[in-house]
């Protein structure tokens, strides 16, 4: 493997698990590249104040701090995130908030959430489904969570330009949209939109899904 592969390989693998003084690099760096993503994604879920939500997969971070400003001083927030170094970040981030009940830093992934089902009125994850195998079993784990009126917004990028980029060769499962839109009606979602993000020069997209299926599983 030549020097050039064996970088990609290595920022193939901050990307999906930031970890050390690199992570600590590349979360900063996903909080401002993801700017425009995660302000959409939150948005998207229309969450109002004293409401509870998540953020799965945080990264840097920023969708935690924009999720509290969005549920305000009576809401919560809860952040599950697989990278040790991501999670003390956040917990240092976010010491105040974390010591009154505002917030809670969990270790987890999309297919194992530390949470109690029916516990959140909404989820968001960016950019997070290209490191999943088993995306049934991530969906239906999302829909267990969610509260029977709640919302969740998966951000994920338009996968044939994701293809162009020489990272994500390395270890990337880059599924198309119509995929993801079918596997979140299989784990119990009755709408799916299919939303691009604006003000991002990317082709970005925001799969908001909803209005769970009581007649299906979960």
């Amino acid at each position: 493997m030549g020097m050039r592969e064996r970088f990609m390989s290595g920022l193939a693998r901050q990307l999906g698990r930031p970890e050390g003084i690199r992570g600590r690099i590349v979360g900063r760096g996903l909080n401002k590249g993801n700017l425009a993503t995660v302000s959409a994604a939150v948005a998207a879920t229309e969450l109002g104040p004293g409401q509870v939500a998540a953020d799965v997969g945080f990264g840097g971070g920023l969708g935690l701090q924009l999720l509290l400003e969005r549920v305000g001083p009576q809401g919560r927030v809860v952040g599950v995130e697989l990278s040790d170094t991501m999670r003390r970040v956040a917990a240092r981030r976010f010491r105040a908030e974390c010591a009154d009940g505002r917030m809670a830093i969990h270790a987890g992934t999309l297919g194992d959430l530390p949470l109690e089902g029916s516990s959140v009125d909404a989820l968001i994850t960016t950019n997070t489904v290209y490191f999943v195998e088993d995306l049934q079993g991530a969906f239906s784990e999302i829909a267990r969570v969610l509260r029977p009126t709640g919302r969740a917004v998966i951000g994920v990028a338009d996968p044939d330009w994701m293809a162009s980029m020489p990272v994500t060769a390395h270890g990337f499962r880059l599924r198309p949209i119509d995929e993801l839109v079918n596997r979140l009606h299989q784990a119990g979602f009755a709408e799916v939109r299919d939303v691009a993000v604006e003000r991002d020069e990317r082709p970005f997209r925001l799969l908001v899904a909803g209005a769970k299926d009581s007649s299906s599983h979960p």
